[in-house]
């Protein structure tokens, strides 16, 4: 491979990510969660359910719940976080709505990496949450044919991210 070679430029030391990967985020005690890499979001995005502001010695916090499973709400987690920022931000469909932006470390293949995530409701969504450009650009690569590169929970949490128990 010659020294021009775009693996050789862009690609070394990097971590490949197909796109869609089971993602975790340790701070927040949640393993395993299942995250789109979308490369036409610049900030990353987390489906939060009851979001709401609060003050606190006189910072803007948020409190909201995870819910790592799709299409369920077990296995919620309680989060309350200080508020990183607040951004507009255009869907696909070319929306626009104010989100608030928080600060959370987000493990992608075998690292762990800081991430601004916005937090939003993804109810109609197939993903939880969306790996935006600002993670990508620490290390990491898509490949769009790819799914699972990091790897995958063992059955038991994948069964029950569908909404099935073991022995169903």
């Amino acid at each position: 491979m010659s020294a021009t070679h775009p693996t050789t430029l862009h690609g070394a030391g990097r971590g490949v990510v197909g796109w869609r990967e089971w993602v975790g985020l340790p701070g927040l005690g949640v393993e395993w969660l299942k995250a789109k890499v979308d490369t036409g979001a610049r900030t990353s995005s987390l489906h939060a359910f009851a979001l709401r502001e609060f003050d606190r010695d006189g910072s803007a916090w948020v409190r909201f719940e995870v819910h790592p499973w799709q299409r369920s709400s077990s296995g919620a987690v309680e989060v309350e976080l200080p508020v990183h920022d607040r951004r507009e931000v255009r869907s696909s469909t070319g929306h626009v709505q104010e989100r608030l932006v928080v600060m959370l470390d987000l493990r992608l293949l075998d690292r762990v990496v800081p991430a601004e995530v916005t937090l939003t409701r993804r109810d109609e969504m197939g993903f939880r949450m969306l790996i935006g450009r600002e993670v990508l650009r620490q290390g990491f690569l898509v490949d769009s044919a790819a799914s699972y590169r990091g790897g995958r929970p063992k059955r038991a949490v994948r069964r029950a991210n569908r909404g099935r128990i073991d022995g169903a």
